[in-house]
């Protein structure tokens, strides 16, 4: 009987799912694997709120496994090990694994390609599982990617696409041994709001964004107090969904919200494509700016915890910590206030995001801030973001402040704006506040990073 190896990684789904449907298809039966891999722990991203949702996404991976007779088979250790080892106790002839773009992803595939032989099996790797379109189909004449995202775009939108595939109506597993399913209740150190996880809630969620959401994405998706923005990245992060399935299902909706969208969905294949031509861009600078940062720890304390003195930067910062997710609007502001106004490393702000983010994608989370610290593919590089100016376009009425930052939610003013600028209350009102005052004067944080760009 014919055996094929499944090796799930961030594609963690049934629907739309090639790498599963080739292997169902090409086989009698199929061994389902996930290994945890300590490697992940080892260089730093095994961080709770993702260990937590992973143990969600596994355990509704399992359920729809089992619904088709089958079952997800866990073993812990290095993934290529393991793999072969699975090769050998159910003499699989084929693995099938989602191509990824991360410099770990590569290494791990390619001693997949070179262990597999020995063990009786060939390695098929699957494109366009985890992106729209695969890192490398389009780029420009003579480069090997594309550093400007609308040109990007531009190609994007012409590229076809592959058919969304079926989920299997059933997948026979072989008698093979598995570990326990992870306990997201195990998992200490978790964001007391973090999200559930898994594909069966990323389907619902999906469906309620398509009918009520979606339409006036456009429109509402900077509105911070709002919160109109999907929310789906977690789910596309861990592959509980499909991004090619996304694109389709949004255009079939059309409008601006519709295309809004799929713009978005667009610009992480762009930072896939970019981090898979360039990987040490992940911790290296794509665009050296000739920075030297600053290293004020009290400052980067205060940034952390929520504690700056600029009520919508912290409020950001709150979300991030209590949701380990935060508004994608808030997370340009406070990246421009560490980057630009405090003048800190983007390094250390990429890592504490990746530290508490649920969707602490490498590509995304690591070229979205050298993207605002000007480091990145960013056009223009030494723009700077008024917290001020944001708070009072996007939380106009102060409402993201007030939920986050509950010490100023007594605060009153017209149209809000008292709230975000709380120091400016008088002494008295002031003095009632547990609230610290601003750590750092806008306008010298500005002249300090024009001097340091030598823009003065």
């Amino acid at each position: 009987m014919s055996v094929a190896v499944v090796l799930f990684t961030s594609d963690l789904r049934v629907h739309d799912q090639p790498v599963l449907r080739a292997a169902v298809d090409g086989a009698e039966e199929v061994v389902p694997l996930f290994v945890r891999d300590p490697g992940v722990a080892a260089v730093g991203f095994d961080a709770p709120n993702r260990r937590a949702f992973l143990a969600d996404c596994l355990a509704s991976l399992d359920t729809a496994l089992r619904e088709r007779g089958g079952r997800l088979v866990i073993r812990s250790g290095d993934p290529v090990e393991l793999v072969c080892r699975v090769v050998r106790e159910s003499g699989a002839r084929r693995v099938h694994v989602a191509g990824g773009v991360s410099r770990y992803a590569a290494r791990r595939e390619e001693r997949l390609r070179t262990e597999l032989p020995a063990a009786g099996a060939a390695l098929t790797v699957h494109d366009a599982v985890v992106t729209v379109v695969p890192p490398g189909q389009i780029v420009p004449a003579g480069r090997d990617h594309f550093a400007v995202f609308t040109p990007y775009f531009r190609r994007w939108e012409e590229t076809g696409r592959r058919a969304v595939t079926t989920a299997p109506g059933s997948v026979r597993v072989p008698r093979i041994d598995s570990e326990p399913l992870p306990v997201r209740g195990a998992v200490e150190g978790v964001s007391p709001g973090l999200a559930e996880g898994g594909e069966k809630v990323a389907r619902e969620r999906l469906a309620a964004w398509l009918a009520d959401g979606i339409a006036s994405y456009e429109d509402r998706h900077d509105d911070l107090s709002g919160d109109a923005t999907s929310r789906l990245s977690p789910y596309l992060h861990f592959g509980c969904l499909s991004p090619v399935e996304l694109v389709r299902q949004a255009r079939r909706r059309r409008g601006p919200g519709a295309a809004a969208f799929v713009r978005q969905l667009a610009w992480r294949d762009f930072h896939h494509q970019v981090l898979a031509a360039r990987p040490a861009s992940a911790w290296s600078d794509y665009r050296p700016r000739g920075d030297h940062w600053r290293t004020d720890e009290k400052e980067i304390s205060a940034w952390r915890e929520g504690r700056t003195g600029y009520p919508v930067v912290d409020a950001a910062m709150r979300q991030l910590s209590h949701e380990g997710w935060m508004h994608n609007r808030g997370r340009l502001l406070v990246a421009s206030f560490l980057t630009k106004t405090l003048y800190a490393d983007w390094r250390v702000g990429a890592r504490h995001f990746l530290d508490l983010l649920v969707d602490g994608d490498l590509a995304n989370n690591q070229l979205n801030w050298q993207w605002t610290a000007g480091t990145g593919t960013d056009t223009r590089p030494n723009r700077v973001l008024n917290p001020l100016t944001q708070a009072k376009r996007f939380d106009p009425h102060g409402d993201y402040v007030r939920r986050w930052v509950p010490e100023l939610a007594g605060v009153a003013g017209v149209a809000g704006a008292a709230v975000h600028q709380p120091w400016l209350l008088d002494a008295r009102d002031r003095g009632r506040l547990d609230y610290p005052d601003p750590i750092v004067d806008l306008t010298e944080g500005r002249d300090r990073f024009s001097r340091a760009r030598g823009l003065s």
